[in-house]
């Protein structure tokens, strides 16, 4: 499980990152608003952890903005606050759940894991993008099967819909510590999901966006 913390408190957040990475949770860590709503928008977290006080943009709006841009994310917001309309308008606005400060990490893990095993997360069984239909059980686009990395790749873009995808979150996510992987290993995977997105005549399309990474595109002629 890979998962993003936003927390300004370091010694805090220290602490915590510390712990869940003992019971095999991979953190990422921002300590303000802005920069976790940058983060918060890669399609690589099982899971945000948002505190609902921090510096430039509080965890509400973070939630609300991702929310509105359909971003799916299970969410888990942290408060000191105990004012109950604080944790009604987070539930109100799409968290999935609400931890108040302090807490437990081992609580904080149980949630996590929780979220990770609850099925009304996935909505959907299936990913849409223009005329593809992803599998997610069974890992097929329109039922043509996918390779394991394959299946992967194409998630990670689906999930992000028109939005670029950068390679090095590709890379991370797709071979992790393998250190032996290279760049142009992405390279070589979108060319295969290319040629098997030709093969079934769809419209869409893997647009490499230079210096940056890959997003899709539809064609409608």
């Amino acid at each position: 499980m890979r998962i993003l913390y936003v927390e300004d408190e370091k010694l805090l957040a220290d602490a915590v990152i510390h712990l869940l990475e003992k019971a095999d949770i991979s953190v990422d860590w921002a300590s303000d608003g802005e920069e976790g709503l940058r983060l918060a928008k890669k399609p690589v977290y099982d899971a945000l952890v948002l505190d609902i006080m921090l510096p430039k943009m509080s965890g509400l709006e973070i939630l609300e903005i991702i929310r509105k841009q359909g971003i799916k994310t299970p969410v888990i917001m942290l408060s000191a606050l105990s004012e109950v309309e604080d944790k009604v308008k987070g539930l109100e606005i799409g968290a999935d759940d609400y931890l108040g400060k302090p807490f437990k990490t081992s609580e904080l893990i149980a949630r996590l894991k929780a979220l990770s095993r609850r099925p009304a997360l996935q909505n959907s069984k299936t990913l849409k993008f223009a005329d593809l239909t992803f599998d997610l059980d069974n890992r097929t686009v329109n039922d043509i099967e996918l390779t394991e990395k394959e299946a992967e790749i194409l998630e990670m873009l689906l999930k992000s819909g028109e939005k670029t995808v950068q390679k090095d979150y590709i890379l991370a996510h797709v071979w992790g510590a393998d250190m032996l992987a290279e760049d142009n290993y992405v390279e070589v995977y979108m060319s295969y999901l290319r040629k098997k997105l030709k093969s079934l005549g769809s419209k869409v399309k893997i647009k490499t966006i230079r210096g940056l990474g890959y997003k899709l595109t539809c064609s409608e002629s």
